[in-house]
């Protein structure tokens, strides 16, 4: 795709910029072209701003005509979850309940991103608070769609971003991740995520439950372009109490693929998860050219206790102090999915939530056992492939434990850095992910990983032909 605009890398911009052949405000010309183009068909977009991406591209411009241009994502095209505050855009969250005020400051991480010159399109769609594996809402509308099949999902709950970014629209989407919301439609949707360490993309407003389980990163097309973008989105903010300290400059430079010489564990039944024969066979598969690649991958157990025993009660109570945030009035506004859960976490007490606390100090000690004899793990980042725009989330037939985040919540959980790359597609042409998942602060060493199965699985090409003719 070397001659299509919308499909270049991070690092292939740049050196368009830099030669004069594009530039800022012609690249942000054609993504916006490319909205107008797919949005009827993906719904990917709770706004688009052509006046500001514009104005932000000619600025971008000019620091490139000049030959100062401030990071490697000045000019770069790219999108906002809509549950991130942008100063100007209103942070709808998906509901209807929240308000259409415009946002009176960046949030940390699109602060540093408008910094480095990051040229932003505008906000994509999100289910209701975020509270699901799938995208859809009633601010919305309806449902997002998957490009690779409309009438599927592409997960959730970063899905328009995903959904967008597969389709060609920017180059990088940044979005937030409390049970799997960048792993599960990176995978869903053909595309690369990666959630970093809790606390190593700074975030505010976060408060309540989600306030220690939900990491902000990159989704991207490539494993570089996450790289750079990573590396600036974990520019220190005073205002998250709990971010990690500042990485060092230069952290994520110079990462060369890597999986030689690792011990690799291999959990596709991680805490009794189930993927479907479909997804299985794609993943054993992918793992199987890996071996023949020269990668030393072992098959081990379930690593981790089944989730839902020991969560449920602290997810439900989390749904439902959120909930309580919002007028009882109002309650009628909410996705009764949402309303169903959040009732139900209504009647959980103290020390229901203290045991969940608990056990999330259980969990990381059994996922910590495992990484003194593995350096990586890899995993199925989803059961199923993309379901049916149609599906009820956390219902008969789709269990949000079962179907929906076994496979990504652990690390959440436990602040566990972990990426989600796409191995393969299903007979009916559906993406399927690869988790990888590293120990606390080894986002280098998972990059590092991810860029050598992109090499070895070259899906890449094959999804850029095919999304350029969507």
């Amino acid at each position: 795709m070397a001659d299509n605009p919308l499909f270049l890398s991070i690092a292939e911009i740049a050196a368009r910029f830099a030669g004069g052949s594009l530039d800022p405000i012609a690249l942000t010309e054609r993504h916006l072209a490319r909205i107008e183009e797919v949005e009827p068909r993906l719904a990917a977009f709770q706004l688009v701003d052509p006046v500001r991406a514009r104005a932000m591209a000619a600025q971008s411009a000019t620091r490139w005509k000049e030959g100062r241009p401030v990071s490697a994502l000045d000019g770069v095209p790219m999108t906002i979850k809509d549950n991130t505050d942008v100063a100007g855009w209103p942070t709808r969250n998906g509901s209807l309940t929240t308000s259409d005020a415009p946002a009176a400051a960046d949030a940390p991480v699109v602060a540093r991103l408008r910094e480095a010159g990051a040229v932003f399109l505008g906000k994509t769609t999100t289910p209701e608070f975020g509270w699901k594996g799938l995208t859809d809402s009633r601010l919305r509308g309806g449902a997002t769609r998957n490009p690779w099949n409309i009438g599927r999902s592409p997960g959730g709950s970063s899905g328009g971003g995903a959904a967008a970014l597969a389709a060609g629209v920017g180059a990088l989407a940044f979005g937030n991740d409390g049970g799997g919301s960048i792993r599960i439609p990176a995978a869903l949707s053909g595309v690369f995520g990666i959630k970093p360490t809790f606390g190593r993309v700074p975030h505010v407003p976060l408060e309540g439950f989600f306030a220690t389980v939900v990491a902000g990163g990159p989704l991207s097309r490539n494993v570089a372009d996450a790289a750079a973008a990573l590396a600036v989105m974990a520019g220190p903010d005073a205002r998250d109490w709990y971010a990690l300290p500042p990485p060092a400059a230069g952290w994520l430079d110079g990462i060369l693929p890597r999986l030689g010489g690792l011990r690799i564990a291999y959990a596709p039944d991680l805490g009794g998860a189930q993927a479907d024969p479909t997804v299985r066979g794609v993943i054993d598969q992918a793992i199987a050219t890996l071996q023949a690649g020269g990668c030393t991958i072992e098959a081990v157990g379930p690593v981790i206790s089944p989730l839902k025993p020991l969560f449920e009660a602290f997810w439900t109570a989390s749904f439902a102090t959120r909930m309580r945030a919002v007028p009882p009035e109002q309650w009628d506004l909410i996705d009764p999915g949402y309303v169903a859960v959040a009732r139900q976490g209504m009647a959980v007490g103290v020390d229901a939530v203290l045991e969940g606390e608990r056990n999330r100090a259980r969990l990381h000690r059994e996922i910590t056992a495992m990484f003194e004899t593995h350096d990586l793990l890899l995993t199925p980042t989803t059961p199923h492939a993309a379901p049916s725009v149609e599906t009820e989330y956390h219902a008969q037939g789709y269990d949000r434990w079962a179907d929906g985040v076994p496979y990504t919540l652990a690390f959440n959980l436990t602040g566990h850095p972990a990426a989600s790359i796409p191995c393969g597609l299903t007979e009916e042409g559906l993406p399927v992910g690869l988790q990888v998942v590293g120990p606390k602060y080894g986002e280098r060493a998972v990059l590092a990983a991810c860029a050598a199965i992109e090499l070895l699985l070259g899906f890449n090409a094959g999804r850029e032909a095919r999304m350029a003719a969507f």
